[in-house]
């Protein structure tokens, strides 16, 4: 029944049919974009001056995600254009490659930082930044929990929609009840931007994710720009020029990140 009816829709119907289907997600996302400007902007200028300051007294960011956000943790790491003292934290039974129910499974598990605790190298002037969309489950709280102990700041990158979904931890917390500073994505309950019938999909979060967290680190690099004369940011290794820069960059850092 479903093919007769699509044969029956001529070509340009349906171009223009998933034209709009797709222009309606554009739409949303920048939508999104404009609300994250408007409400997180001085989040976003508070924590980037907080993160300059313990760069400076030589700290690094170090990032946190299970599952789809610690694809943004890793996205921020060793990127063309981006901050050099960028440290992800990888915990293997966490990521999508070890299997996806499996890092959300683990990801509850309220003891799985704790057998994983020789991961993460949290000194004074560091700072953490936690990515859990929906600020509830176990690991990422944990982590902030860890990093607090050590006397790192701490930010959470979530969506505070989330608020009514109660903590899975044990402490009865969610993950802003326990960070330094919040930065609201927005995203809405369940991800998704659009929906038919009971279907939500066009996931927003990694978008949205990145958007904030580029704009964070372009905060950073502009705020140095008025007191460094040498920025600690990578060129791209795809262009023809000379890397003697990214050399000493890794070289500055090498004994906090692991770049090979």
């Amino acid at each position: 029944m479903y093919e007769v009816l699509i044969e029956l829709i001529d070509t340009n119907s349906l171009v223009k049919l998933k034209g709009d289907l797709m222009d309606a997600y554009f739409l949303e996302i920048q939508k999104l974009m404009q609300v994250v400007k408007e409400q997180e902007y001085a989040q976003i200028k508070e924590a980037a001056q907080v993160i300059v300051q313990r760069l400076h007294r030589g700290g690094i960011v170090q990032l946190f995600g299970c599952g789809h956000s610690h694809l943004l943790a890793q996205d921020a790491f060793y990127r063309a254009g981006g901050l050099v003292p960028v440290r992800p934290i990888i915990i293997e039974p966490l990521t999508l490659h070890a299997g996806a129910m499996t890092s959300s499974e683990n990801e509850k598990d309220s003891t799985i930082i704790e057998r994983y605790k020789d991961q993460f190298d949290f000194r004074e002037n560091d700072v953490c930044i936690v990515i859990s969309t929906s600020g509830r489950n176990q690991a990422p709280i944990d982590v902030a929990f860890l990093a607090k102990e050590s006397g790192v700041f701490v930010m959470s990158l979530q969506s505070l929609a989330y608020r009514e979904q109660p903590t899975r931890h044990q402490s009865g917390q969610r993950l802003e009840d326990v960070v330094d500073i919040v930065i609201d994505t927005h995203i809405p309950v369940g991800d998704g931007l659009l929906h038919h019938n009971e279907i939500q999909y066009a996931p927003s979060s990694t978008v949205i994710g990145s958007f904030i967290l580029n704009a964070l680190i372009s905060e950073i690099i502009e705020n140095m720009a008025l007191s460094d004369e040498i920025l600690p940011v990578f060129k791209s290794n795809n262009v023809d020029s000379d890397l003697s820069h990214n050399e000493a960059m890794i070289t500055n850092y090498q004994h906090r990140i692991n770049f090979k």
